[in-house]
């Protein structure tokens, strides 16, 4: 074999090999991202059924219950367009209340009803999550441009 072809065969090997190791890490990747949706967005099926992915929005007051086991509770989460039902079995976190901003991550069963694996609440008396901030200015701005009555 020329030196020429060994080149070009140990070329090829490189970019097949670089090529193998990029979709093994994209893979591996694919598998930790969880996308947020807002609760219009799982209304609207745009959210994976039996997928792991975030909601966000505001605890509806008086929406939380407590299970008789004491570590499992059900509450509302909504964005003032829509609600969705999580359920979450573990501790909640410190500042986890009503009327407060909250992130849940988990799958949405066939039921409707979010089951949560981690819940995130905001940090301090101003703070709230960027998506779930997001979430809710959208829907006000969806909510009010349904509300205005054109003119005749």
């Amino acid at each position: 074999m020329k030196p020429r072809q060994q080149r070009m065969i140990a070329i090829a090997a490189g970019v097949a090999l670089v090529a193998v190791a990029a979709a093994l890490v994209l893979n591996a990747l694919q598998g930790n991202v969880a996308f947020f949706f807002s609760p219009s967005e799982v209304a609207a099926k745009k959210a994976p059924l039996e997928k792991t992915f975030r909601v966000g929005g505001m605890v509806e007051k008086g929406s939380l219950k407590r299970q008789a086991d004491g570590l499992t509770v059900q509450f509302i989460v909504t964005d003032t367009a829509n609600t969705i039902s999580v359920r979450y079995t573990g501790l909640l976190p410190d500042l986890f209340k009503e009327g407060k901003g909250v992130v849940a991550q988990g799958r949405l069963g066939a039921d409707g009803v979010f089951s949560a694996s981690e819940i995130l609440a905001k940090h301090d008396e101003n703070y709230m999550p960027p998506e779930a901030a997001h979430a809710l200015s959208k829907a006000e701005a969806e909510k009010a441009a349904k509300s205005v009555v054109p003119a005749k």
